[in-house]
């Protein structure tokens, strides 16, 4: 998947052709590296993470998603008018809950693909345990320290362990994506109904225990029942439809913590980690040669809006048609 390196830097090469060549090397372990953490039996072994806080993390995360989307948006006008420092500010703002899921992958990232020595529980418990490792990181340490000023190496080795942050935040988009379109099989499989989202399904879950509940109390008995409410129908009261949105969002907070067991492989045979993963490295070294690139940019956020905007206009439309 990576590329070959055609120069070995020696320990007084520290300039952007060193850099090249270690980040060559790092792309050149993307494939083994996929292989060993995104595909089975491996990311069953990482979201042993999501047992715990993580389920009650995921459904705050969807909330906050949109807010995330607003200021990576703000990011790129502000640094489009020539704000870079306003613009680095905003993207380093972390909006979403850090998981154990996401925090492993980083910890995963840094250790086993950029070689930095970090200790998995320490960097689990302590936040800034990942930019000082960076810091202190041998193959990178001097061309860190090439940088104009201590408090500039001390930058770069933040907006690296942000950027990192910002990777493993694709994570949650992508597990909601997961829910989004195993809700919508389930709905047409079930409800013969289009439901891209726990909002829409609602309904049809309201509906289908009002139903159930109206046969099994129809005076001439069950059969009966079945065919008389099978013709007429049953309205769900208003109560049991806004019971139905919350137990699915329960539901769907436990499967979004673990979606990530279903979409791991299915993303690394399509070769998404492996893109995901590429362009984490460009941006990493552009920001450690000094060369020209932008921010990672965490698409998934924005393609699981639009699933949202999605869901909102369906479950808009049954309203007024019913």
């Amino acid at each position: 998947m990576g590329r070959s390196s055609g120069h070995a830097p020696d320990e007084g090469d520290t300039g952007p052709l060193a850099g090249r060549d270690f980040f060559a090397g790092r792309r050149d372990m993307v494939d083994g590296f996929v292989a060993r953490h995104f595909t089975w039996p491996g990311t069953l072994r990482l979201h042993g993470a999501a047992l715990g806080w993580d389920i009650l993390k995921a459904p705050l995360n969807v909330l906050l998603s949109p807010i995330l989307v607003l200021t990576r948006l703000a990011a790129f006008l502000v640094r489009r008018a020539g704000l870079r420092g306003a613009a680095d500010w905003l993207d380093r703002r972390r909006i979403l809950l850090r998981t154990s899921v996401a925090r492993r992958v980083e910890v995963l990232v840094a250790r086993d693909l950029l070689g930095i020595p970090l200790g998995p529980e320490a960097a689990l418990r302590d936040p800034s345990a990942l930019p000082r490792a960076i810091l202190a990181a041998p193959q990178l340490r001097e061309m860190i320290r090439q940088r104009p000023s201590a408090a500039a190496a001390e930058a770069l080795g933040q907006r690296i362990a942000g950027t990192l942050g910002t990777y493993a935040s694709t994570r949650s988009a992508v597990a909601e994506m997961t829910t989004t379109l195993c809700i919508l099989v389930i709905g047409a499989l079930v409800f013969q109904a289009l439901t891209p989202g726990l909002i829409s399904m609602a309904p049809d879950v309201a509906s289908s225990i009002s139903r159930s509940q109206a046969i099994a109390s129809f005076p001439l008995g069950q059969t009966l029942g079945g065919v008389w409410y099978g013709v007429l129908g049953v309205r769900a009261a208003p109560w049991l439809i806004g019971a139905s949105v919350a137990g699915l969002i329960m539901l769907g907070s436990v499967f979004t913590a673990f979606a990530g067991v279903i979409a791991d492989p299915v993303q690394s045979r399509l070769g998404i980690h492996h893109r995901r993963l590429g362009r984490l490295i460009d941006t990493l070294e552009a920001d450690v040669t000094g060369g020209a690139g932008r921010p990672f940019a965490a698409r998934e956020h924005v393609y699981a809006r639009i699933l949202d905007l999605w869901d909102a206009a369906a479950s808009a439309v049954r309203l007024f048609r019913s």
